[in-house]
């Protein structure tokens, strides 16, 4: 019986979902046991070519990871999709828009400006950016079209299902893998995890006194965090009330708080105004300037608030750019 072949493409992402697949460890075997890969650029020579030559339908599973950032990773997702039986968005970046998503607090003038001019190492005197198209004594070069805004996959393509997670958990994978492979997979549309908040199985959420104030906001930098209490309650800053569980815990395991990976449980609808609400309700100063000053503390409010989420929120990018 022909093994059910599946594909793993990188799009606009660090790599450490990659790094994620390598890290199931000696279960990776059980997974090249049971499937055929026919795409996975990180690790096999197959080409662009040879997805195009495919029958429609004829791939199982496409995991996707990485945002949509350029003309390249739209066109493959595309081509992807109409291959593939099932797409699942693979990791946070192709879930939530993830940190690649952070540029759409800018345009494509703004961040070629500031990656090929402005920043303190590049040397640049004539100005010369990127071009879509080049004529060259060998002919015309090309690069893909750099857009202005970064997309997640569901923004670009149909999805199947989301793995959550910076990277996802190797226990997670596996679930996923084993209930395509079974066919025990939930109502399409579903997040491959639990749909809870993580404050519900954080350890440090017993510490939590019932009324939770605050008068301040530290930075987990600048501290050194109480490995027994909940961090909201010592003034540091954790999105765990607006982010989905099914992690592990694992960032909070090391002593750090939580940033929000995982995404919003399905109730919530913008994970940074959430949990703007959540830390609004439990700030408790009256003074207006120390309103301000708590308000001045928090360095860069987009950049945590909607550290992973900013493209697949409710404004999706910075208006007016």
């Amino acid at each position: 019986m022909a093994k059910p072949l599946v594909a793993f493409y990188w799009c606009a992402s660090c790599g450490g979902c990659e790094e994620a697949v390598v890290d199931l460890a000696e279960d990776i075997l059980k997974v090249v046991d049971a499937v055929d890969i026919r795409l996975w650029p990180v690790a096999m020579d197959f080409k662009r070519a040879d997805v195009e030559a495919m029958e429609d339908k004829s791939i199982a599973v496409s995991f996707i990871n990485g945002a949509v950032r350029t003309e390249e990773q739209e066109e493959m997702v595309k081509l992807l999709r109409k291959k593939s039986q099932l797409v699942i968005p693979f990791g946070a970046c192709a879930h939530l828009g993830g940190i690649p998503g952070l540029a759409n607090i800018a345009n494509k003038k703004e961040i070629f400006e500031t990656a090929y001019k402005l920043t303190r190492s590049t040397q640049n005197p004539k100005g010369i950016y990127p071009q879509t198209t080049t004529d060259t004594p060998y002919g015309k070069l090309t690069l893909p079209e750099f857009f202005d805004t970064v997309k997640t996959l569901d923004q670009t393509i149909e999805v199947d299902y989301y793995l959550p997670g910076c990277a996802p958990p190797p226990e997670l994978i596996m679930q996923a893998v084993t209930a395509i492979l079974e066919g025990k997979l939930p109502p399409k549309g579903s997040v491959l995890t639990v749909d809870k908040a993580l404050c519900e199985t954080c350890e440090r959420n017993k510490s939590k006194p019932d009324t939770l104030a605050i008068k301040d906001i530290k930075r987990i930098s600048h501290v050194i965090a109480d490995p027994e209490k909940c961090f909201l309650a010592e003034g540091i800053i954790c999105l765990g009330p607006a982010t989905r569980g099914g992690c592990g815990e694992r960032c909070i395991n090391a002593n750090m708080p939580c940033r929000g990976c995982f995404g919003p449980t399905k109730e919530v609808k913008d994970m940074g105004a959430k949990f703007l609400s959540s830390l609004a309700s439990i700030i408790d100063v009256d003074d207006e300037k120390e309103i301000e000053k708590i308000a001045e503390s928090v360095i860069d409010p987009i950049g945590l608030f909607y550290m992973y989420s900013l493209p697949s929120s409710i404004l999706k990018r910075k208006q007016g750019v």
